[in-house]
């Protein structure tokens, strides 16, 4: 059974930073990613990574401020949040699938529970 293990969730000030990782039980994959979703707001993506950092996608409005990776054995993916802002506010959810197509949500069979970020401004 797969299971995606997330970590580094918290609370912290505007303008600090985080970094979040997930963790593939006993599995690889080729597309790891994250997306968010803030209450009464739909979930949106983060950034995705494909085969171990080939390739990856960012959202334009995060574009500068995230950096996703993934480890060479494709079971973990890590996003490193700096410059955070309040509207960062969210659940962030670790996704995995076989196959990117850049940020959407449905190519990601795989969802872990999530993981609280808060920013206070």
């Amino acid at each position: 059974q797969v299971q995606l293990v997330e970590s580094g969730g918290g609370s912290v000030q505007a303008g600090g930073s985080l970094r979040l990782s997930c963790a593939a039980s006993g599995y690889t994959f080729n597309c790891m990613g994250w997306f968010r979703q803030a209450p009464g707001k739909e979930r949106e993506a983060v950034a995705t990574v494909y085969s171990g950092g080939r390739k990856t996608y960012y959202a334009d409005s995060l574009k500068g401020r995230v950096t996703i990776s993934q480890d060479s054995t494709k079971s973990t993916v890590s996003l490193q949040m700096n410059s955070l802002k309040s509207e960062d506010t969210a659940m962030y959810y670790c996704a995995a699938g076989s196959i990117c197509r850049g940020l959407l949500g449905a190519d990601f069979r795989y969802w872990g529970q999530g993981t609280q970020v808060t920013v206070s401004s």
